[in-house]
């Protein structure tokens, strides 16, 4: 995308106006900006737009290779440049993978095997089927992984909790921090319980420390090499350091270079979501996700969520200079979204080159945060309405519920739409004024309170409204972010699918560790070797 393009929004963004204006004077607006697909309809009337300045987005997308990058990607080719990769997760929740190969490999067959593994064990599991060292049927699964092998399982266990049959409890474990396995086995026994590694490379740090401790505990309690190989399963592509580790070759499900970690619930690292809601429910989340697959291939540009979505971000990005976006489902099930969506966003757009290792001249990628309302009400919320900075918010509501409390998820949805509202429209200095003098103070205090009470208003936001959460919605919303986070790297030039950026702490912890074990502390700034020093002072202590 020409860098002049992007820059022309910034002029474009200083024309428009007020939106309570905006509303007062078209009656329509709200179904003008408004679109749906997959059952999941998306508002985003409250957006700082006009025809003008949509039409503009509309032209930004139509000059983008937008259509040419998708066509590559569905063909397979190595859109991921710089390590010549292939992007393709959408084919692990196709329902008919038949016939589908890449470089010359079968994929079909092998995604068709890896499901009917993963059918299988959750079967097992569920009908206590599946016997420890002991003769012990099982009855808790450790999940050890790290970034997109954690953040995805773990959210959609979480948000999937109404549909949860699954006799078998789930743990995971991510941190490096000893905290978290010491503490997650001190109940557990290792007779009746089944871990899962997941990484690819079977040399992530933080995962494979995690599992060296698990594998401690069992021997420790008396489990010998047979029941390490009875008790252990990993999903990975080394199948070497797996085998080395103690695993057996039937108990590692596949993880393939054209998977991407944060795209990669879709594959056996959503063993743990089958396990907790079953197969056929799961398959309900492949679906959903599919289904949104489908309207992002074949809708037209104005039609199109994920594309309307990119391109509202684009436009505060770039037009505005908006550095962070708020997340904020209205469902406690969904309090692990934000989190998730960071990983999805930050990690994919938060680049400085383009695909080329050309310096970007304009900004991509927001801050991405957030938490469950009406909790964040209570919190951040009032900095979104009476700050100076403008932070577009995404707020997401099933609108039916999951419990039988009806009349609180009523007064969820109120303060939901209050919200978006309040954001919307603010509140001036005479309407808060006027508010004081109804309160009954004098002409003296409402002059004092009033402009503490007053908020600007104009602030964005879109509604995204699920008929409800279950598999099929949550599979479509999931999608429908990754299709955001593809657009809007086209439009910008870069590449969605790398992380480098990663590397480099990953680089320097080694010698840092090793000088914490005892070894020399070498070419390490004063800082480091001071903070260095602290440690070791308080470990001699």
């Amino acid at each position: 995308m020409s860098a002049s393009a992007l820059s022309g929004l910034a002029a474009l963004a200083k024309q428009q106006g007020s939106l309570r204006q905006a509303f007062a004077e078209d009656p329509r607006r709200a179904s003008r900006y408004r679109s749906s697909a997959c059952g999941i309809t998306l508002d985003y009337s409250k957006n700082l737009i006009d025809e003008q300045s949509w039409q503009a987005l509309q032209r930004l997308a139509a000059q983008s290779p937008l259509n040419a990058c998708l066509q590559a990607m569905l063909a397979g080719d190595k859109i991921n440049n710089t390590e010549q990769r292939s992007v393709w997760h959408m084919m692990l929740r196709k329902t008919d993978v038949s016939g589908l190969t890449l470089d010359g490999e079968d994929i079909g067959a092998a995604i068709n095997a890896c499901r009917a593994k993963m059918t299988a064990l959750v079967t097992q599991l569920h009908q206590g089927e599946y016997k420890g060292y002991t003769g012990k049927a099982i009855t808790d699964l450790i999940w050890i992984g790290i970034g997109g092998s954690l953040l995805g399982p773990q959210m959609a266990v979480e948000a999937l909790t109404p549909y949860h049959c699954s006799p078998v409890k789930l743990h995971f474990a991510g941190n490096i921090d000893g905290a978290v396995v010491s503490d997650l086995v001190k109940n557990l026994d290792p007779a009746t319980t089944l871990v899962f590694v997941a990484s690819k490379s079977f040399g992530t740090e933080e995962t494979k420390q995690n599992a060296l401790a698990v594998r401690q505990w069992f021997t420790d309690n008396g489990a010998d090499s047979s029941a390490i190989a009875q008790h252990f399963w990993a999903t990975s592509s080394n199948i070497h350091a797996a085998a080395d580790f103690g695993i057996v070759a039937d108990h590692i499900l596949p993880m393939w270079d054209w998977v991407g970690g944060r795209y990669s619930l879709w594959s056996a690292i959503g063993l743990p979501v089958a396990l907790m809601i079953g197969n056929e429910q799961f398959s309900q989340l492949l679906q959903g996700a599919e289904a949104m697959d489908q309207h992002f291939i074949n809708s037209r540009f104005e039609d199109n969520m994920p594309l309307t979505l990119a391109l509202l971000g684009i436009w505060y990005i770039n037009g505005f200079g908006c550095q962070a976006q708020a997340l904020l489902p209205y469902s406690h099930y969904l309090r692990l979204l934000p989190s998730y969506v960071q990983q999805l966003d930050m990690e994919s757009n938060g680049k400085s080159v383009d695909s080329n290792g050309q310096p970007l001249t304009e900004a991509s990628a927001p801050v991405i945060w957030g938490d469950a309302g009406t909790n964040g009400q209570h919190a951040y919320h009032q900095l979104l309405h009476q700050s100076a900075l403008a932070v577009p918010a995404d707020f997401i509501l099933p609108l039916q519920a999951a419990h039988h409390l009806t009349d609180h998820h009523q007064r969820l949805a109120a303060h939901c739409f209050a919200q978006t509202q309040a954001l919307m429209q603010g509140k001036t200095l005479q309407e808060a004024t006027d508010e004081c003098l109804a309160a009954g103070m004098s002409a003296e205090q409402a002059a004092a309170l009033a402009p503490h009470k007053v908020s600007p208003g104009n602030k964005p936001s879109n509604t995204l409204l699920l008929p409800e959460l279950s598999p099929f919605y949550l599979g479509a919303l999931i999608a429908l972010y990754e299709h955001k986070v593809f657009c809007q790297g086209v439009i910008w030039g870069l590449n969605s699918f790398d992380q480098w950026g990663v590397e480099l702490g990953k680089q320097l912890s080694g010698p840092i560790y090793q000088a914490l074990a005892g070894g020399e502390a070498r070419a390490l700034d004063s800082s480091t070797q001071a903070l260095i020093q602290a440690f070791l002072q308080q470990k001699k202590g």
